[in-house]
């Protein structure tokens, strides 16, 4: 049986950074295909994987020594994590009971093009009602749930792909 944790770290890294990919064309496939589109706390866990992915890559082609690689796996991690926090938070926004006054906020694109930087933050975490709105499941379970889990099984990989004794 093929055991992916007995690969070589640049393997690892790459399958890291190919699974960080497919997530994406997933992402951009549901968005422009099935014309779901992303709410603000889609957008920024597709920024975590995109900075996931960019790290997996740069590690598979770097090919670093130990301290190297440790650094590379942590900073995945960090990336995991935050991405893992918003689709926990993004989770906790679709269980919470309708808010009617949720959808006078204005959509990411305009919030985007008319305000500060962190204007549109305060207000993308403020839950906006696209948030909260389930319009797609797997096995039962919203998308911020599939995300959560592919954010710790990345994470948890590249730990194991960067810290594994050579």
């Amino acid at each position: 049986m093929l055991n992916p944790f007995a690969w070589p770290y640049r393997a690892q890294f790459a399958a890291g950074f190919l699974a960080c990919a497919a997530f994406l064309g997933y992402a951009f496939y549901v968005q422009f295909d099935l014309g779901i589109e992303p709410c603000p706390l889609c957008i920024f866990q597709r920024i975590a994987l995109i900075v996931m992915g960019v790290i997996f890559l740069i590690g598979a082609l770097h090919n670093p020594g130990a301290v190297g690689r440790h650094t590379y796996a942590l900073l995945v991690l960090f990336g995991a994590c935050a991405g893992l926090g918003v689709a926990a938070y993004h989770l906790w926004v679709q269980q919470q009971p309708p808010n009617p006054m949720a959808g006078c906020t204005p959509g990411w694109n305009y919030m985007v093009e008319n305000f500060p930087i962190n204007k549109v933050l305060k207000m993308a975490f403020q839950g906006h009602a696209d948030c909260a709105e389930i319009n797609w499941t797997f096995l039962g379970m919203a998308m911020p749930f599939w995300t959560l889990v592919s954010f710790a099984m990345l994470g948890i990989g590249a730990l194991c792909a960067g810290f594994r004794k050579r």
